[in-house]
């Protein structure tokens, strides 16, 4: 593995921890979804392929948090399949992550702007350069 790929693979590593439930909310928020249905949309993003072992554990804990429902449906001869829809509680939460998100990449923006302007978040003259909260 490249310099390049182990630090791209590192930071996906990072960026996924903090945003995996953000996800997780969002990919069940239209419409109730199964596990592995959950994680095959989830693989259609390159920065959220995850395991069953880490979507799983979340499903459980997001589950007893009161932000998920699940129900087991039984689909023809196929074996059952527990299937997560969004509670209000969950609602709610994905309303407040996603503004949360928003908030960062707007901030993320900012800070990326003044980088390529040269300036560095420090102070000018007395005077700041980026744009922070007020």
């Amino acid at each position: 593995m490249t310099e390049t790929a182990n630090l791209s693979a590192k930071w996906d590593a990072q960026l996924r921890k903090g945003t995996l439930e953000l996800a997780v909310l969002v990919a069940v928020a239209g419409e109730e979804k199964y596990g592995l249905a959950i994680l095959n949309y989830l693989h259609g993003f390159e920065t959220m392929v995850i395991s069953e072992g880490t979507l799983y554990p979340l499903l459980d804990r997001l589950k007893r948090e009161g932000v998920l429902n699940a129900k087991w449906h039984q689909e023809g001869e196929v074996r059952p399949r527990k299937y997560y829809s969004l509670t209000d509680s969950g609602l709610e939460r994905l309303h407040i992550l996603r503004a949360r998100w928003k908030r960062s990449v707007v901030d993320m923006e900012s800070l990326l702007a003044d980088s390529k302007s040269g300036a560095n978040n420090s102070t000018d003259n007395g005077k700041e350069t980026g744009k922070r909260k007020g």
